[in-house]
């Protein structure tokens, strides 16, 4: 996302509690350490936040739910009292949430106005979402995005599969039967730039492809996009035992999400469909050239 908006020519502050991870990031970029850096007279046009504590990386303890949550909320009331003191307002945060908002919902089509149900993933994502719309009351305009599985090569849950698909030891969560939410992750970059752009989005935004897929489709589309088999299976006992509530809301549970206020202003993905988008970004040559061929239609627009 960085490097995206230096492209573009836009001047970028990072805050990060690792300074030296700045020197990956291309320059000129601000690099500060804490909030209390910003003067109040610095100008801002937007502001990005998506820093939380990982959810998926251990056991749900006590200790660990609440830095899960605590991480994201105390950011993002930072980022509202430096807000409330800025001189000049920014026209826009746009702030991390998750497609957890709508809990486990089985085979319902989940768009920006359903409901939820009540699962831990909800909580943490209502508590960040409550202290982002604090940031109406200094006339910001606040857009919450409930962001999917974000799919890219060098990072996030893809890059943690790729090596066991690629040695063959791909496998699908308990049945298979949950439905993965995702979007590629320069999409997900085109969708923040096209928040921040569009002054008529506010408030829940879900950053999704529009076709999500059960875990099986997912499974055997990075199989076919590697070239390796996939009949390997994780019994839902094994994982539900050992790895508890995160297992059963973040590997056996899942959301269809649908972007619907994306579509309805215009958004147009350039990855709509798991699987030519994996045989992209994975290098892997087209299985059937219709496909891609209109996949690179699509991009063009």
């Amino acid at each position: 996302m960085v490097a995206a908006l230096v492209a573009a020519g836009h001047f970028v502050t990072v805050v990060t509690r690792n300074p030296k991870k700045a020197d990956m990031l291309p320059h000129p970029v601000r690099v500060i350490a804490d909030l209390d850096q910003v003067h109040n007279a610095d100008h801002f046009d937007a502001i990005v936040n998506l820093a939380g504590e990982p959810i998926a990386n251990g056991l749900w303890t006590r200790k660990k739910r609440a830095k899960i949550i605590q991480s994201r909320v105390d950011m993002t009331v930072g980022l509202n009292k430096l807000i409330q003191r800025l001189e000049s307002k920014p026209k826009c945060l746009v702030n991390g949430s998750a497609i957890g908002w709508y809990g486990l919902r089985g085979d319902e089509e989940l768009s920006e106005e359903a409901g939820f149900a009540p699962a831990f993933v909800h909580d943490v994502c209502e508590a960040w979402e409550r202290a982002t719309a604090q940031a109406a009351q200094y006339g910001v305009r606040a857009v919450r995005l409930r962001i999917g599985l974000v799919l890219g090569v060098d990072g996030g849950i893809l890059a943690k599969l790729l090596t066991p698909f690629e040695f063959g030891g791909g496998c699908v969560m308990g049945e298979g039967q949950q439905w993965m939410s995702w979007i590629e992750q320069d999409d997900l970059v085109r969708v923040i730039a096209f928040a921040i752009a569009n002054e008529a989005l506010e408030g829940p935004v879900n950053a999704t492809a529009p076709h999500p897929v059960r875990n099986v489709e997912f499974s055997r589309a990075l199989a076919r996009a590697l070239k390796r088999p996939a009949f390997l299976k994780a019994p839902h006992w094994i994982l539900a035992t050992l790895l508890g509530d995160m297992a059963r809301e973040t590997m056996l549970g899942g959301q269809r999400v649908i972007p619907s206020r994306l579509q309805h202003y215009g958004f147009v993905f350039r990855h709509p469909r798991l699987a030519p988008m994996l045989r992209k970004i994975t290098g892997a040559k087209p299985q059937q050239a219709g496909i891609d061929t209109h996949q690179q239609r699509v991009a063009a627009k």
